[in-house]
């Protein structure tokens, strides 16, 4: 079999290097981003220029507004979006953390009876024949993994939004001296949450299985089950972000949409608009928060997974450290691709024009992926033998090392493909979102059946991406060579979450502009760094969707071979029940998150109403609307309403597996993955799409959309009315659904010990 090249020493030192690299490469652009000041200071000292590296050059007069006034403004609406999203956060993690320790406490009892809390040593369950820890010690150190990979989690997210929350307005002032240094700005500050999270995520695993080992020792089957729980805890609290931040940001959305624009035709963001804080609040709890724990959780899945298979097959029975760690490798080296590609936006070409924007942003996806094929094709090299073995339902599979190359490829280039064809369906640069601006034309309902038909339809070649990549990855190594895929979808982490987080920023960057009473001019070129962003997001949604489906294919594979289930046959009626009801779930849980913004949209637009009518000198701009009652109906209405969807997901597996047993559970588990990919590309690209062509009809940049526009027309209204019903679709329900899909499989993994032994209680009664 032969051994690797790289010393497990080097591994040792490789890892942690690089994610601190990462960590340090975040904290450079942090202090780069902090250089644009946000107070009246910079203009004192501006005798002193080199202080900041701007000084007066950044305070220059502009279109006879008093500068100082907008500096003042800008600060204060930067502050009143921070309080809101910081408040909310901190709210929502008290409830989050009460669930974090009782879930902690179920975790330790569930697994730790599996062996009546016995401390003696058992047989392992692959090798019979070898003594393992005790099944009390697996219950300990899950649980301890399950509360590291939530706090990481939780981290992530909070890092996210306060970086988010810094960089906005500081955007908006870099956009006074042109688009390009106001998108470096915006894009600086989605590198650091991209790092950060790529770094944090990567540490703490790292820290977590040296620490693991010290107690474990040779046991690494029972070591690397113990892990699993780092992927659990990233991913439910993932659940809680994404579904409460989503709730809260299409409240305050649709109710400053529907009343502002369609109802009073005020402009997006205008500070008479009293949910207008709430709605940039809402693009940073949700969109940057929420976005960041979910992506943490699919890195620490798919890790996870990867490792699991790794312990049962030759790595962990010749405790081969080098080759064990392949995914944390993969990571490190994805860290420093990330960096290189970084400076092509940031440092080496610089954006003159609007038009360079997408472009940039799609250039920083294709060269990150071709970078870090290179990458993928080094590691394999240095750091797997020449052939190996995978265990594959139980017997060893023997696996060549650029076959291994070729299955994290595919995932890598599945991604890519992903991507694009996401974008266009997304972005009005394509025939398709311009298809649906057209035939606004006619009113709302068509604009509706044409953007459905759109989403239905884009989820075609993204499903084809997906199944060649799980063929040509099992083909080669089994459900090691899924779970690598998905880590290869996920290797452009950095990149990808940079993009990902610059759209809400520069959103808010917009936002601030407007309220601050900025010239037009500025107004347009943070309107043109939110298009190229919506775009962009609308890409970070179809990876978090593609790896999503790889992901949870491995967690699955790794639960069937845990649970000792040698075949999943549907024809059995046990499994065919789980497969129907498991395809229901996403429907059921859409169900519920898309109600839940109906009905807090309906009492924010409630609000928003009365405060029009009853506020005098409100619409004449002579008074300032309440916005607190607005940030307070969204941020109640989330943490009320993300409670039943967080259950439905959390409890059905613990449920099926107690009463119907491991074979039924996976029934569920293949049921909800099928179905619950459709729904969340198509309910995403709808979304965006429905966005853009709203988008698409104000910008008015082509004879086509000048036949549309201007704003306030009935073609305009009908795109603001199929905006509005895309809002929750594609920020609330799509992107939430993805967690729904790996969650069950993670939470199916950790507690498969107890369902193999205890599980399946009502088929044991009857």
């Amino acid at each position: 079999m032969g051994a690797a090249m790289l010393s497990e020493l080097a591994t040792e030192i490789v890892v942690p290097v690089c994610a601190v690299i990462g960590i340090a490469f975040s904290l450079v652009q942090w202090v780069m981003v902090s250089r644009v000041k946000l107070t009246s200071e910079s203009h004192a000292s501006s005798a002193n220029s080199s202080k900041n590296g701007y000084g007066d050059y950044l305070i220059e007069e502009e279109e006879g507004i008093n500068d100082h006034s907008v500096v003042t403004k800008c600060a204060d609406i930067q502050n009143a979006i921070s309080e809101g999203a910081t408040s909310f956060l901190f709210t929502e993690y008290q409830y989050v953390g009460i669930f974090m320790i009782a879930f902690a406490i179920l975790i330790f009892l569930f697994l730790g009876s599996v062996e009546g809390f016995s401390t003696k040593s058992q047989p392992c369950t692959y090798d019979k024949e070898k003594m393992c820890k005790p099944a009390l010690a697996t219950a300990i150190f899950s649980t301890v993994s399950f509360l590291l990979g939530a706090i990481t989690s939780v981290l992530s997210g909070f890092l996210g939004m306060k970086i988010a929350t810094y960089a906005n307005a500081r955007t908006t002032l870099e956009a006074r001296k042109g688009v390009g240094k106001a998108f470096i700005v915006a894009f600086r500050s989605g590198a650091v949450m991209g790092f950060l999270l790529a770094a944090n995520g990567l540490l703490v695993l790292y820290i977590a299985i040296n620490l693991f080992k010290l107690y474990y020792g040779d046991d690494w089957e029972g070591l690397f089950e113990a892990i699993t729980g780092y992927g659990l805890g990233g991913s439910s609290m993932a659940l809680f972000g994404r579904v409460g931040g989503g709730i809260y940001t299409k409240a305050a959305d649709v109710g400053a949409d529907l009343v502002g624009k369609v109802e009073r035709n005020i402009p997006e963001d205008d500070p008479r608009n009293p949910a207008v804080i709430a709605d940039n609040v809402g693009d940073n709890v949700g969109d940057i928060a929420g976005m960041g724990s979910d992506l943490f959780g699919s890195y620490a899945e798919s890790s996870c997974a990867a490792l699991v298979v790794a312990s049962i097959s030759s790595f962990g029975i010749n405790h081969d450290f080098t080759g064990m760690l392949y995914p944390l490798l993969i990571s490190s080296v994805s860290i420093l691709v990330c960096l290189i590609t970084t400076l092509f936006a940031t440092d080496l070409f610089e954006i003159k024009v609007v038009k360079e924007i997408e472009p940039a942003l799609k250039k920083q996806l294709i060269i990150s992926t071709i970078l870090m094929t290179v990458g993928i094709a080094i590691v394999t090299w240095i750091g797997v033998p020449s052939s190996f073995t995978i265990y594959n339902f139980g017997v060893q599979k023997v696996v060549k090392n650029w076959q291994l190359f070729l299955c994290v490829g595919v995932g890598l280039w599945a991604g890519l493909i992903i991507g694009f064809v996401t974008e266009y369906y997304t972005s009005n640069a394509y025939s398709p979102v311009r298809d649906v601006a057209d035939s606004c034309r006619t009113g709302a309902a068509t604009n509706v059946i044409f953007g459905l038909a759109l989403g239905y339809k884009s989820v075609i070649i993204p499903i084809f991406a997906i199944a060649i990549s799980i063929f040509v990855s099992f083909s080669f190594a089994a459900m090691y060579g899924i779970a690598v895929a998905a880590l290869g979808m996920l290797s452009t982490i950095a990149t990808g979450l940079a993009i990902d987080a610059y759209g809400p920023i520069s959103d808010n960057a917009g936002g601030i502009a407007e309220m601050a009473g900025m010239s037009h001019r500025i107004r347009e070129r943070t309107d043109a760094l939110d298009a190229a962003g919506n775009t962009t997001a609308a890409i970070g949604k179809g990876f978090a969707i593609g790896s999503a489906a790889l992901v949870s294919l491995a967690l699955f594979g790794a639960f069937v071979s845990r649970a000792a289930i040698t075949t999943v046959d549907v024809l059995t009626p046990k499994v065919f029940i789980g497969l129907i009801v498991g395809a229901m779930l996403p429907y059921w849980f859409s169900a519920m998150t898309m109600k839940s913004v109906g009905s807090a949209a309906l009492k924010m637009v409630e609000e928003v109403r009365r405060q029009f009518n009853t506020i005098p000198g409100l619409m004449e701009g002579h008074a300032k609307p309440d916005y607190a009652t607005c940030v307070k109906i969204s941020t109640d209405a989330s943490i009320k309403e993300m409670i039943p969807p967080g259950a439905l997901v959390m409890l059905t597996p613990l449920i099926v597996g107690t009463f119907f047993g491991v074979e039924t559970l996976s029934g569920v588990l293949a049921g909800a993955l099928v179905s619950g990919v459709q729904i969340a590309i198509s309910a995403s690209n709808t979304g965006g799409a429905w966005d853009n062509a709203k988008k698409y009809i104000e910008a008015g940049a082509s004879e086509h959309a000048k036949t549309l526009g201007p704003k306030g027309s009935d073609p305009h209204k009908a795109a603001v009315i199929g905006d509005t019903v895309g809002d929750p679709l594609k920020d609330t329900s799509g992107p939430s659904l993805n967690i729904l899909i790996k969650l069950m499989a993670v939470e199916s993994l950790v507690f498969a010990p107890f369902f193999a032994t205890h599980g399946g209680l009502l088929f044991k009664i009857f």
